[in-house]
């Protein structure tokens, strides 16, 4: 060998991890199927393999392979085997380290640019049919890189990251070696590995433009990648320029667009608007923020898209580290908030610096529910066209479920931007402990089902919000109708009834006795008495309903309903207040 002798690494300044793929048919033949260059490393462990090594001089290259081959001749090698060097750029020597009698997790890189299948070399082989190897001899062609997807969060120094994979997407035109698909439950005990993405172009430039396209159209929720790390390593100009060595992932610095979430606070989920639409004649709910007009101002405060994602937060708040700079809005009922120690003002936008603490308390004053818009939003996938959470059926959002401690939010990327100008005050709604409701009234109504007193009673009584009300619904304590009908009937069950029983987000109606105001997250169909529905442009309030608070509810016509929707919508999107309309009854 040249300069033979077993060195460690430290040795070596600038050392370089070099490993040649050797065949050999037990019987004295040998065959070398090229190097790879597996510098980059973490803790011993390979990151990222490529095939030729780059910036290798031709004749160290010839020399490796040589030494490689005699290695395994001199013991009749038998198999698929790699010999392992560390390679002195400066110097331009190299030195034997190891050899892995097996088949290493990188040999798809080598089988790219060779057009071989190792594993079916060795089968055959195994089974007296493969043919002599001096037939075999390939010759590479072209370039190939492996990106190795880990389970552990580079953000918290890599760190094991279990849990139930949510959404596991790889592209379909390049190789990617996997065991996972969404559904799959990461467990702790085992290797972190989850899937090898190889790429191969005709030179090392197309094969990274390749890994590049392949990382960016790979996505994995649910737990903890490095995904997001493997993106900055492959785009970071030392790797681009194949000048990296096995210790320069020690000083590589990730930035990570994330939130780490300390604390979970009472019930926060993702949410976006208008949440999952075109599934309730299926029985799905949309989901979506139950104070709309909240999260959609908060939205708008930030300049973002209105379907971005963002947190909505019940009662009490969660704690919050932010790990890149950001641009925040809090919107809705108003917790006890404050960044690193400083208040936190509500409904404008907030500058947040890289490492700084959000800590959001309990509710302080009136209404139930509060917003964290965030500039660019939360990113986590799609569900249904949505990134909703819905906890009943156990989709969207983070995980499907609300926030728990330990878990990491990703946002769009780090955000510089100055903080703009706070809501207009005239905007703000008016959170208090008596509501008044506007609604249509019906579809199920008097005389079919309600006497004329009851509809009356329904209208001039202040109705109390019940403990027990939710995403699901809203519960209501008052008057117990008299009813028109001695039963329901077939009510929802039957075919017929199908159509005119179906409800809307915001409906009224009567379980037993009781009524409930259906959330975005309630039933479709029933078979319950409806005897009205919240207009569109008061659907929010629902959503800052909390146990004790009063409501009244007030009957307008279908026109008004239109126009109150249309004014809202038009102040949301233009952040003035619109001239009041009078109301018809």
């Amino acid at each position: 060998f040249a300069n033979a002798g077993i060195f460690l690494e430290k040795y070596v300044e600038r050392a370089r991890h070099v490993e040649v793929q050797i065949f050999g048919d037990g019987a004295g033949r040998v065959i070398a199927l090229g190097e790879r260059d597996c510098s980059l490393q973490r803790r011993n462990q390979k990151v990222i393999e490529e095939t030729p090594a780059p910036n290798l001089p031709e004749p160290v290259r010839q020399a490796m392979l040589d030494a490689a081959r005699r290695l395994g001749d001199g013991v009749a090698y038998r198999s698929a085997g790699t010999v392992e060097f560390i390679y002195d750029p400066q110097g331009e020597a190299f030195y034997f380290l190891e050899v892995n009698t097996r088949l290493q997790v990188e040999h798809g890189v080598t089988e790219e640019v060779t057009g071989v299948d190792l594993v079916e070399w060795m089968v055959r082989l195994a089974a007296g049919e493969l043919p002599p190897l001096d037939a075999l001899q390939p010759s590479p062609r072209g370039h190939s890189i492996q990106a190795r997807l880990y389970a552990e969060d580079p953000g918290r120094n890599f760190q094991p990251s279990a849990g139930l994979l949510t959404q596991a997407a790889f592209p379909a035109d390049v190789r990617c070696d996997t065991w996972v698909e969404p559904g799959v439950e990461v467990p702790p005990f085992y290797d972190p590995m989850l899937a090898k993405i190889v790429v191969r172009g005709a030179d090392r430039a197309a094969a990274l433009r390749a890994l590049e396209a392949a990382l960016a159209r790979t996505t994995v929720a649910g737990i903890e990648t490095n995904l997001a790390y493997l993106r900055q390593v492959v785009a970071d100009g030392v790797f681009r320029r194949g000048e990296q060595t096995t210790r320069y992932l020690n000083d590589f610095r990730y930035h990570a667009s994330t939130i780490d979430v300390l604390a979970a606070g009472t019930q926060t989920t993702v949410q976006d608007y208008p949440g999952r639409v075109g599934y309730w004649d299926i029985g799905v709910p949309p989901s979506g923020p139950m104070d709309d007009l909240a999260f959609r101002l908060g939205n708008r405060l930030l300049g973002n898209d209105a379907s971005a994602a963002g947190l909505e937060l019940t009662v009490t708040g969660p704690t919050l580290r932010f790990n890149c700079d950001a641009l925040i809005c809090l919107t809705g009922a108003t917790l006890r908030a404050d960044l690193d120690g400083t208040q936190v003002p509500w409904w404008q936008p907030v500058s947040v610096p890289a490492g700084a603490t959000l800590r959001l308390g309990a509710v302080d004053g009136h209404g139930a529910r509060a917003y964290l818009c965030v500039r660019g939003g939360v990113q986590v996938p799609e569900y249904l066209g949505s990134r909703s959470t819905f906890t009943l059926g156990q989709f969207g959002g983070h995980g499907g479920r609300p926030l728990r401690v330990g878990d990491v939010l990703h946002l769009v990327g780090d955000v510089r931007e100055p903080a703009g100008a706070p809501l207009d005050p005239a905007l703000v709604p008016a959170y208090g402990d008596r509501w008044e409701l506007r609604v249509i009234y019906g579809p199920h109504g008097a005389p079919d089902f309600f006497t004329d007193a009851d509809v009356a009673t329904f209208f001039a009584s202040e109705w109390a919000v019940h403990y027990n009300s939710s995403r699901t619904g809203i519960r209501l304590i008052g008057p117990r109708p008299e009813w028109a009908r001695a039963d329901g009937g077939e009510a929802g069950l039957h075919p017929s009834n199908l159509h005119d029983n179906a409800y809307a987000i915001g409906t009224v109606d009567f379980t037993g006795d009781m009524p409930v105001i259906l959330g975005p997250d309630g039933p479709s169909l029933g078979g319950f008495v409806c005897p009205a529905t919240i207009v569109a442009a008061d659907r929010w309030k629902s959503g800052q309903l909390r146990p004790g608070d009063r409501v009244r509810f007030v009957p307008v016509d279908q026109a008004t309903a239109n126009r109150l929707e249309a004014d809202q919508d038009r102040a949301v999107a233009s952040l003035r207040p619109s001239p009041p309309r009078a109301v018809a009854v």
